[in-house]
């Protein structure tokens, strides 16, 4: 293993790891009356924002050659940020933390959908027949704990699964898989400190308008240290750091490699929210999780042979 390879290895470990704990860490400071999922998505959005401009003054200045990219910045930032994050806290505010970090496993697969739909990506069997076992353990997860009468009985009230905080995650999925296809040359052709410090930007100018009357009756004095502790992590670490330093495990490991670290932030997160009496793990969750892990198993390793033929 080479050097590259190395730090690309511990850059995608680490970031899959913080992410992995923003949806305890989130759900625990939604768990206050004092903080909203609108608040939570506030600070991850304009808070990022700040970051990045701060950043971009003080690393290589690197100009937007084309005005039309700015149009992509924007409608970049509304499916990456907006209608990812946004939605994602909401549904993560509604459902368990490990409904939640389980369905973020089923990008691959929706990417690879999305691809096949605007970019006339090939399908393969192999495709296929992965797309089909994630959708079935989707589909479990979600709709399980409904099959089974008194399966959230165990479960603290506010705590359990829902439908409605499932469905809000996966479409939050699904809205980042567009991002990933549409705009996959956008990504490719500027630096992360730039493409991230306008499509926050962006995304920011469109939040603001909504959030405006809320962020100002927001009673900030209400607010714990232990929750400005939560929020700063969401922002920091989960936010932040993380959209620094997952493009370098994409510059140096495969993409089968890099979309394999998927599969630490489900774990992560259910071990933390067991821990702390967030969630329970009944066998319904252990096989939507054998499921959506074979499928997205079958679609990556039809994706690097793929690779390799062409190669």
């Amino acid at each position: 293993m080479t050097k590259e390879q190395k730090i690309g290895h511990v850059s995608m470990l680490t970031a899959s790891i913080m992410w992995g704990l923003m949806a305890p860490v989130s759900k625990a400071a939604m768990n206050s009356d004092a903080v909203s999922s609108l608040l939570v998505a506030d600070v991850r959005i304009f808070g990022a924002a700040a970051l990045f401009w701060i950043l971009s003054i003080f690393s290589k200045g690197e100009k937007v050659t084309d005005r039309g990219d700015y149009v992509k910045f924007f409608f970049a930032g509304l499916f990456a940020i907006l209608l990812n994050q946004g939605v994602y806290v909401t549904g993560v505010s509604m459902t368990s933390p490990v409904d939640a970090s389980i369905i973020t496993t089923t990008l691959p697969i929706v990417t690879m959908i999305f691809a096949a739909i605007f970019i006339k990506e090939p399908v393969t069997w192999r495709k296929a027949g992965g797309v089909l076992l994630g959708a079935c353990g989707a589909l479990l997860l979600v709709f399980g704990n409904r099959l089974m009468p008194g399966a959230d009985a165990s479960v603290p009230s506010g705590r359990s699964s829902s439908l409605t905080g499932d469905l809000l995650c996966f479409f939050a999925q699904c809205s980042y898989a567009v991002y990933l296809v549409i705009f996959r040359d956008l990504i490719r052709k500027y630096s992360p400190v730039t493409l991230m410090k306008w499509m926050f930007t962006f995304a920011s100018a469109v939040m603001l308008p909504m959030s405006a009357r809320s962020l100002a009756y927001t009673g900030w004095e209400a607010i714990t240290f232990t929750e400005y502790a939560e929020l700063a992590y969401v922002l920091v670490f989960g936010t932040f750091l993380c959209y620094l330093i997952v493009p370098v495990g994409q510059k140096y490991l495969r993409p089968t490699l890099v979309a394999m670290y998927n599969y630490v932030q489900p774990v992560v997160a259910t071990i933390v929210a067991i821990i702390w009496g967030m969630d329970t793990f009944n066998m319904l969750k252990v096989l939507a999780v054998v499921l959506i892990f074979s499928g997205v198993f079958l679609v990556n390793r039809s994706k690097a042979r793929h690779a390799e033929d062409n190669a």
